[in-house]
């Protein structure tokens, strides 16, 4: 399995890069983004809102998280490698400049100045570390799980459990127009779990110390 981690990262690193190269094209304005977020703030601007999209879940928290993989995210979703009708229907209408602005919008969101993720994250339980370990999360994750090897990985320390279990388990998903996601390296990495195991995954990394946040809009303070 690990062979096999390390070719399937070795493509994706010369994907990424290739996306990175095009994404340096584009510059994100962080105003011009706050001015464009109506269609986020439905869902992704209100504390707790749940989504009931392939299941009941909260969506996640995108406040703080880094604009590379927001905008990666985003065009996974325009091109349909992440299958969920909702969020394609919203990249779908963004151009590449919008995508570039929301994403940087959406990195700044809630920063405060000066913190800095933990060097390592806590451990959790025996059994939740033996699953990240063989999983091999920390390559991708970093080892705060705050800090991703490359800017077009997510931070998930602290993101909803309830969402990243939604996650996991779409990486699993074949053959489904309406659900999953295309990505060679998660799906190899999900598959090796039960779903009882991904949800002792996510509920350990959802409970982890974060930067991740959900900031409402003075509207719905």
């Amino acid at each position: 399995m690990n062979k096999l981690l390390l070719s399937l990262s070795a493509l994706l690193v010369a994907s990424v890069t290739a996306f990175s190269a095009h994404a340096e094209e584009v510059k994100g304005d962080v105003k011009a983004g706050q001015k464009k977020n109506a269609m986020c703030i439905g869902c992704h601007g209100i504390v707790g809102y749940q989504a009931s999209f392939p299941e009941i879940h909260k969506v996640p928290k995108i406040s703080g998280q880094g604009a590379a993989y927001i905008a990666s995210a985003l065009n996974a979703y325009k091109k349909g490698e992440r299958k969920h009708p909702t969020m394609r229907g919203v990249a779908e209408s963004l151009t590449d400049q919008d995508i570039a602005d929301l994403s940087a919008f959406y990195a700044a969101s809630g920063v405060v100045e000066g913190t800095a993720p933990l060097a390592k994250a806590p451990e959790g339980s025996a059994k939740a570390m033996e699953l990240i370990t063989k999983g091999a999360c920390v390559s991708c994750h970093g080892d705060s799980f705050s800090k991703p090897l490359d800017p077009t990985y997510p931070k998930i320390a602290g993101q909803h459990s309830d969402y990243l279990f939604v996650a996991l388990k779409a990486y699993k998903v074949e053959n489904n127009p309406q659900v999953g996601r295309g990505n060679a390296i998660m799906g190899g990495v999900a598959k090796q779990f039960s779903n009882t195991e991904l949800k002792i995954m996510a509920n350990y990394l959802g409970g982890l110390p974060t930067e991740l946040k959900v900031v409402p809009e003075n509207r719905f303070r």
